[in-house]
């Protein structure tokens, strides 16, 4: 079944829904209604959610992929719409029957969405399922997810104010950002190493971090408002 993930573009969600669209239009039936999965996606990103409840409506699923999809994105429209309780079920029926299809790489997006919509306290739990699911699979895209799920138990943990653990969670997702091999992805990630030091007072460290981090977007061109912010709160 074909793979929606080359064709997005999460800066522009507006292209996105097009591309999917064209290309569903000659996709074989169950391409066409993983694809349109994706369409009812994109139109939540721009914040559309009627149309994209109306796609996923239109969507008779035939295999466990399809069924698992809707589920997913109907959760995922419901939780970007401010409506946690009603996402709530659909994402965990979709990551119980991803799971038991074998589907890691939705398994673990629909554990991930599940602890966005979680209470506080079962977030970091949460995630680290996820991450379990994610470590043990042998699917490469499945396992791609542990720099996301490492990024959002750090957030978990650091809103609970535990910093020294967020830190833990925010190297690992670093590490595995590295790995992957996205430059810009790679520096967020080590802004929020450099966030998490400032909170533990580790100023000196986080200051080089920062400091690093400019001189780098200094020598490509480009600009970065929340590392000059670090920088001001740390040079201060």
């Amino acid at each position: 079944m074909i793979d929606p993930t080359p064709l997005w573009n999460f800066d522009d969600p507006e292209g996105s829904e097009q591309r999917f669209r064209a290309e569903a239009e000659n996709a074989d039936p169950d391409d066409r209604l993983v694809l349109m999965t994706q369409v009812a996606r994109a139109l939540g990103l721009q914040e559309k959610f009627d149309e994209g409840h109306s796609v996923l409506d239109d969507l008779s699923p035939t295999e466990d992929e399809v069924a698992v999809r809707i589920a997913l994105e109907r959760g995922r429209l419901f939780r970007s719409e401010g409506d946690p309780e009603q996402a709530r079920p659909l994402l965990e029926a979709a990551a119980r029957s991803a799971g038991d299809a074998g589907l890691d790489a939705l398994h673990v997006d629909a554990l991930h969405m599940l602890a966005l919509v979680a209470e506080p306290a079962d977030q970091v739990a949460l995630g680290e399922r996820a991450l379990a699911v994610a470590r043990a699979s042998s699917d490469p895209q499945a396992r791609d997810w542990d720099a996301s799920l490492l990024n959002n138990v750090g957030m978990a943990q650091a809103d609970a104010g535990d910093f020294g653990a967020a830190l833990g969670s925010f190297e690992g997702a670093l590490a595995a950002r590295e790995r992957i091999g996205d430059p810009a992805r790679t520096r967020v990630a080590r802004w929020m190493v450099g966030w998490a030091l400032r909170h533990l007072d580790r100023r000196d460290e986080a200051l080089a971090i920062q400091r690093g981090l400019k001189a780098e977007l200094d020598a490509a061109g480009l600009t970065d408002p929340h590392v000059e912010e670090e920088l001001a709160l740390l040079e201060a």
